[in-house]
This record gives structure tokens, sequence and C-alpha cells, in this order.
């Protein structure tokens, strides 16, 4: 049964990444054992490891000579903190643009003042707001590049002279950006990289060590790189996964090729919910996200009968976020264009019948 998965995350992967991980747990690369068992010093995670950050640099065009890249338990929710333990002096500037913004603003107010540089909050975040002057004295802007609840995400890179700071959860190698202006990039793999449970830091090595503050190991990137991102237990398999994952994108051209297919995704899926009678789109235009959909139903009785369709069609994870309502389409990288072109036929469809 070929099902069409939306979700905004944990989310779908390449069948070839299922099925190489399943493989794997059975059987990890002919050696009778299972990638759920092998040592996390092992020379086979080590070369899984070091692969894993040499192709992470490589995609987004970074050198490691300035950036070291690290796979931490804890996913994006535990970066909320380690990012101001690690770079916070006294001041940092954020910008509010979601629920996930406001959760990481909330973290680093326990660890001095927190500018809420711009936000979007008064219009429920449907749109991206204007960074106008930023104070040169912060130490470092925090920015939400993708907004997977309200469907909008930056288009471009705030120009700034302060350590720039992303969270780039929901949109990482799925769109070319010169990726060299940021100082930190963090992101919760489980959209386009890998399992849920894990989060991918890339940080510019100077950045780190200015605090003057007693950071707890477990929370100090730095104790992190020092001990080649094996401080404590690492999760094995999903690095291993997320190597798998990497290797996929690569093979597919990397980060141009996938962007290509993003694109032509979301135009098909945009251009419907503008051109059909019943149906809306929630996020501003000028900032709508090609990562996450969100929509609704002009008529919201017409919602039963697009369910409907959906269960029929195998069409799951669609709704939208309870802080929003209406729905949601997601499509992450390894979501086929197939997948969209039934989910616009459904709209079609109701259409039609309306």
């Amino acid at each position: 049964m070929k099902m069409h998965n939306f979700s905004a995350g944990p989310c779908i992967l390449p069948a070839s990444v299922y099925a190489q991980a399943a493989e794997a747990v059975l059987n990890f690369d002919n050696s009778g054992l299972s990638i759920l068992e092998i040592s996390h010093r092992s020379k086979a995670f080590m070369s899984i490891l070091d692969e894993a950050r040499e192709k992470v640099l490589r995609m987004l065009g970074l050198k490691e000579a300035r950036y070291s890249v690290l796979f931490l338990q804890g996913s994006a929710s535990m970066e909320f903190l380690r990012v101001p333990y690690n770079l916070m002096k006294s001041k940092a500037g954020y910008i509010d643009t979601g629920t996930w913004s406001s959760k990481a603003i909330k973290e680093a107010q326990a660890f001095g003042e927190v500018a809420i540089v711009a936000s979007s909050k008064r219009a429920n975040y449907t749109y991206i707001p204007e960074v106008d002057v930023v104070d040169p004295d912060l130490d470092y802007l925090h920015f939400t590049s993708n907004n997977t609840i309200y469907g909008t995400q930056f288009t471009t890179i705030p120009q700034v002279s302060v350590p720039l700071v992303c969270d780039m959860s929901s949109d990482i190698f799925s769109r070319q950006l010169d990726f060299s202006r940021f100082d930190l990039i963090y992101a919760g793999v489980q959209k386009n990289i890998g399992p849920a449970g894990l989060s991918l830091v890339v940080v510019k090595k100077e950045v780190l060590g200015k605090t003057a503050r007693s950071i707890p190991s477990m929370m100090d990137y730095q104790q992190h790189i020092d001990q080649g991102n094996l401080y404590h237990t690492a999760n094995v398999f999903g690095v291993y996964t997320s190597l798998l994952n990497l290797r996929w994108l690569n093979d597919l051209g990397g980060i141009p090729a996938v962007e290509f297919l993003n694109n032509a995704k979301a135009k098909l899926l945009y251009e419907a919910i503008d051109s059909l009678d019943v149906v809306e789109g929630i996020a501003a235009e000028a900032f709508r996200s090609k990562m996450n959909v969100t929509f609704r139903f002009k008529n919201s009785e017409l919602e039963k009968a697009f369910d409907a369709y959906c269960e029929r069609e195998n069409i799951v994870n669609i709704k939208g976020h309870r802080s929003v309502g209406g729905y949601r389409a997601s499509l992450y990288n390894a979501l086929p264009i197939e997948s969209v072109q039934v989910l616009v036929q459904v709209l079609e469809q109701i259409n039609q019948k309306a």
C-alpha cells in the first residue's frame, strides 16, 4: 500500500535509507552484528561518524578548519539551552517567528537579557518580520529559518554584524544558502537528516570559549568537540541512518538538485491552493514555506469530505497544528512529487463537487 505521508516530523526518509537501515539492524556491513550492538568507539562507528561529519561540511560548503560538526542527543530543544550556555555573555537578540523561537527565547532568558529584535506574534506568526536595526553589542542574533507550524520561511539571511545563530531544523539541506554567513547552525535531525532524537550542530570554532561561564560538560560544545563527539555514548543508529540519508542526498546531486525538486513540489501545491475556489493559504504569500504548506477550506463543512478523500487515497498526517488549524502538508526532501500530485487531485475533486 502506497502511503502519502505529509508529517511535519518525524517525517518520511528515502525508501533506500529505510531498506539499508533495516538490513543493518539485522547484519551491519556483513559483520554478523547488528548496527544496534556495535560499540560507539569501534573503528566501524568512527568511520560512520567521520564520513557523516565530512558530508555535512561538504554539503554546506564549509571548511573543517573553521567549523566543527556534532551529532548530539536531545534534538533541537536541547540546543535552545546549549546555545545561550555557550554563547551568551550578557545580552542576545532573538527574532520571534513562532512556537519554536518562543521556546528558544524562554531558555535564553535564564542566562541574561534577551532582546526581541522583531516579532510577527501580533498576526499569529503568518509572516516573517523585517529586521531593521540590530544592536552591535549583542552576543549573537538567533532566528528560526523555517516555521513548521505556521508555514513561513525566511527568504533571505539577516544582514548583521554580530554572530548569527540559526535553528534550521525543518529546512536544512533543502535549499542553497551562503552557509558561511552563520556562526552556529543547529537542527533536530527528524526532518531532512535522520530519525528523531538527535541534533546536528555546525559551529564556527572561533565563537566558543568567550563567555567566562562554567558550563556543565554535557552542555559544553567545546567538551564534545575535544572528545571527538564521543563525550558520552553516541546514538549509533541515529548517526548511521543520518549518514545513509546524506549519501542519498549526495547521490541525488546535493542541495542544488534537491532544491530543484522541492521548488517543483511547492509550486505545484501552491498553484492549486491559489487557483481553487474552496481553499486558501494561511501564511502570507511573500513568506510561504517550501517545506510546510499551510492551508484551510473557506467553508469548514468541506473538511469532512476532504478527510474522507484523504483516507481513501492513503494521505496521512496532514492536519494543521492545533494553534493554527486547517491543514499542513510537509514537503521534505524525501517526499516524492507523486504524493503532492495525489493531494492536488483530491483538492481538485473537492473543488469540483463544492
